[in-house]
């Protein structure tokens, strides 16, 4: 096998009730745990959104709220969920952009934080848009000369996914390396995002500052020092996540905890 793993390597795929992260739910969730021996683990559910399922969604993926009427809620799968993807680097196609922020903003709901800010990441869909710039399917059938028939079908999707980066090592031996840190970086991972959303980053001195808007690249504590308004605007009323939010509020707590030792040891 050209993919050279030290640890698992987890494709996931959501499907969902829209694309909205923080108002749409998770209905069904696929995950193969890639070995480093070679052998693939499978795993999948139904998830009960606790909401109707939109018409224009079911015409997506097919599924339907009788099919989900008697899944586990989230809050339910959570454990289980977060134990299948224990101690693994994680990949899938446009993670990055939906289903890492889509999985955290919905744990979150249910009051589970999941870190996943350490952990690398390889977009299958990011290597593929930079070698040949298409979707899951197309890249199904030029990479693997197959038709995807299981379109939308989470577990279908992520086996497909798993097959096209096994192709993609094999068609690219030069261009592509088989370790999960190169194929982290050529996917552009968030590795130092302390957020899934990638709303926010790190400064050099590690302190946790924005990746967007007007102040991009300040601290929150700079921010706060000479913007405070606008930093209160952002907790209340710029709907950012809400797993973003948590991270900024902690944040936030212990800059102001560190403040009050620091006058209370100029008093001493």
């Amino acid at each position: 096998m050209k993919l050279k793993l030290e640890k698992p390597l987890a494709f996931f795929d959501l499907e969902t009730t829209g694309v909205r992260i923080g108002h749409d739910r998770i209905i069904q969730v696929g995950i193969v745990r890639l070995l480093p021996s070679g052998e693939r683990e499978r795993y999948q559910s139904l998830v009960n959104p606790e909401m109707h399922i939109p018409a224009e969604a079911t015409e997506v993926h097919g599924i339907t709220d009788a099919d989900v009427a008697d899944a586990p809620v989230l809050a339910t799968l959570a454990p289980t969920l977060l134990n299948e993807l224990k101690g693994c680097d994680l990949s899938g196609f446009n993670l990055l952009r939906f289903d890492i922020p889509f999985l955290a903003e919905e744990l979150h709901r249910v009051g589970v934080e999941w870190d996943c800010s350490k952990l690398r990441v390889v977009d299958v869909q990011r290597i593929y848009h930079k070698m040949e710039p298409r979707n899951l399917g197309a890249a199904l059938k030029y990479y693997c000369g197959r038709e995807h028939e299981g379109a939308h079908d989470a577990l279908a999707d992520v086996e497909a996914t798993a097959d096209v980066l096994m192709a993609q090592l094999e068609r690219y031996p030069e261009a592509l390396e088989g370790s999960i840190d190169f194929l982290g970086t050529m996917s552009g991972d968030r590795q130092r995002s302390p957020d899934a959303a990638g709303k926010l980053a790190f400064d050099d001195k590690g302190n946790i500052c924005l990746s967007f808007g007007k102040y991009k690249g300040w601290s929150l504590e700079n921010i706060g020092r000479n913007d405070p308004g606008y930093l209160q605007w952002l907790m209340t009323k710029a709907e950012l996540p809400g797993s973003t939010l948590s991270i900024m509020r902690n944040a936030l707590a212990e800059m102001h905890g560190r403040v009050r030792r620091d006058v209370s040891e100029k008093h001493h």
